[in-house]
């Protein structure tokens, strides 16, 4: 295991707070800058390889990082009341909206060859080591005595993921929306807890809470690596989830290039290892400890479903089912009282 590798999940384990100073790889070089990240919270390990990384280029030279992390919509919603931020690496393309929005992001922050992406994965579920309730796919969820973990989406980038793929389950399959309201229904009448992000749903799940936690693969795969007794499934039908970063429009040139950096093969290597799947070709994919293959990570379902060819994009899935006035998934959760943690 690489020294890289060991950090991240040290970091993990132990957990970096909330605003940090991460030390730089490039000997104690002085007069550089010292960027804000702000992220997601299932970054908080996959980030310290790829911070060590940069560091250790001509361009990271004296390049050192505070980084702030927490549920994705919070984390946003921080930045435009304030928080400070060069960097920001979201769960979803609305929360990045929210800040062009307020002018802090450029509009044309997509123009690239990954238009916007840095990290991806896909939706899974986290079950007890060895599966004892044998959950194999979407239909096993709402069985009777299933206990569902999965966070909440008025505060979570990763509820939203989870939630458009049990609903796509549904609909990709040709059933109707009042179909897919019956099936949600059931899902949210088993599930037992909704924290306020990724990594509060996970550590609820470790607690011992819950026969299933609908997460990200590579926070399966992460938590694995800790030592966590879990396993994980990919079911057949799934969401491909793609998570933006830019920087915000005051940020120095350094974070140019920092995000740059990020879609680079080496960079995306180091994030691969941590579990996420690699959005650039050309990547020198190491065998990944927690994966249910260490040396074929990241077989592809045979259902991925994407929020463009399946939801119409961010913006109309956003509204339809998110919309805390009008969405569907907030009227669900009042009729079934499953309103969750924020």
């Amino acid at each position: 295991m690489t020294s890289k590798f060991k950090a991240a999940l040290a970091a993990s384990l132990t957990g970096v707070l909330a605003l940090s100073a991460c030390s730089g790889a490039s000997g104690g070089a002085t007069g550089g800058d010292r960027l804000s990240l702000v992220g997601y919270s299932v970054l908080e390990a996959a980030n310290v390889p790829v911070f060590e990384e940069f560091e250790g280029t001509s361009e990271g030279e004296g390049v050192t990082f505070q980084t702030s992390y927490g549920a994705s919509g919070d984390q946003s919603r921080a930045v435009e009341g304030g928080l400070d931020a060069d960097v920001v690496h979201f769960s979803l393309e609305p929360d990045m909206q929210r800040l062009v929005d307020a002018g802090l992001v450029a509009e044309d922050w997509k123009d690239n060859e990954t238009k916007g992406i840095v990290t991806s994965s896909v939706v899974s579920f986290v079950v007890r080591d060895g599966n004892p309730k044998n959950i194999t796919g979407w239909d096993d969820l709402v069985k009777p005595g299933v206990e569902i973990i999965t966070p909440n989406p008025a505060s979570s980038g990763s509820a939203k993921w989870n939630m458009l793929a049990a609903w796509a389950h549904v609909t990709g399959a040709g059933g109707t929306d009042a179909e897919a309201e019956q099936y949600f229904t059931k899902l949210l009448q088993n599930t037992i807890a909704l924290p306020a992000s990724g990594r509060d749903a996970t550590t609820a799940f470790s607690e011992g809470n819950g026969d299933v936690l609908l997460s990200y693969e590579n926070e399966a795969i992460l938590a694995i690596q800790n030592g966590e007794p879990f396993d994980y499934v990919v079911p057949d039908d799934t969401l491909l989830i793609e998570n933006p970063a830019t920087v915000l429009t005051d940020a120095p040139e350094s974070a140019q290039s920092f995000l740059e950096f990020l879609t680079s093969p080496e960079a995306q290597a180091d994030y691969a290892q941590s579990g996420f799947r690699p959005v650039v070709d050309g990547v020198d994919l190491p065998e990944v400890e927690g994966a249910n293959d260490p040396a074929d990570p990241f077989p592809t379902p045979s259902t991925l479903y994407t929020i463009d060819d399946d939801f119409g994009g961010w913006a109309e899935a956003d509204a339809k089912f998110f919309d805390d006035a009008e969405g569907i998934i907030p009227k669900l959760q009042a009729k079934t009282g499953a309103e969750g943690e924020e």
